[in-house]
C-alpha cells in the first residue's frame, strides 16, 4: 500500500501496475469502488448513441469510463469521466498514448448513490476549469440530466426533454428518457 501512495504525478499513475478504478486529484490517489450495473448500463446507453453519431458525422472520439484525462499539472490531476467526447480537431495524426492531454469537450458522469453533491459539483467544476465545454450530469434516481456550462446556469432536463449539444455535435438530439430505457 505505501506505494500506491507514493503515486502524485500522471506519469507515476500511468505507470503504475493494475490500481483498480482511481482518480489523481491534485496529487492524491483516490480510490473509487466499480460502478454498479445500472450505472454501467446507463454510461453505455449514452455512449453508444454519442459514438454513433460522431462516427458517422466524422466529429470527434468518445472514451469509456477507464479513459484519464490530464487537467491539472503541479500538482497533477487525472479524471476519468463516465463517458467522454473529444472533437476531431482537437486530436492528432498519431494516437495519444497514456493521458489525453486536457480535457474532453464534454464529459459525462453518471450519479451514484453514494455520491455527494458537493463531490459532484467540485467534479463539474474541475472539468469546467479545465477547458471541457459540457458537463452532463445523469441522475438515474430522478430520472434527469443536469447541463452544466461555463458561465451559464446549469440547465435541468426531465424524462420528455431532448438533450444536446449543437455546439460540439450539430444535429445529435437524445430523448432524456431513452438514456434510462
Amino acid at each position: 500500500m505505501a506505494a500506491v501512495q507514493q503515486i502524485t504525478t500522471a506519469e507515476e499513475l500511468l505507470e503504475a501496475p493494475d490500481l483498480g478504478r482511481c482518480e489523481l486529484i491534485r496529487g492524491e490517489l483516490i480510490m473509487m469502488s466499480p460502478a454498479g450495473f445500472n450505472h454501467g448500463r446507463i454510461a453505455s446507453r449514452i455512449g453508444s448513441r454519442v459514438s454513433n453519431f460522431a462516427e458517422v458525422a466524422g466529429i470527434g472520439v468518445v472514451t469509456g469510463a477507464e479513459t484519464g484525462f490530464r487537467i491539472g499539472r503541479k500538482p497533477d490531476t487525472v479524471r476519468a469521466p463516465d463517458m467522454g467526447f473529444v472533437r476531431s480537431e482537437r486530436l492528432g495524426p498519431t494516437p495519444i498514448l497514456g493521458f489525453f492531454p486536457g480535457a474532453p469537450d464534454l464529459a459525462v458522469e453518471v450519479l451514484s448513490p453514494d455520491d455527494r453533491p458537493r463531490e459532484v459539483l467540485a467534479k463539474v467544476q474541475n472539468w469546467l476549469d479545465a477547458g471541457c465545454q459540457v458537463v452532463w450530469i445523469v441522475d438515474p434516481a430522478k430520472r434527469t440530466v443536469a447541463v452544466h456550462r461555463a458561465g451559464m446556469d446549469t440547465v435541468h432536463l426531465a424524462e420528455n426533454d431532448t438533450l444536446s449539444a449543437e455546439d460540439l455535435m450539430p444535429g445529435f438530439q437524445l430523448l432524456v428518457a431513452e438514456i434510462f430505457g
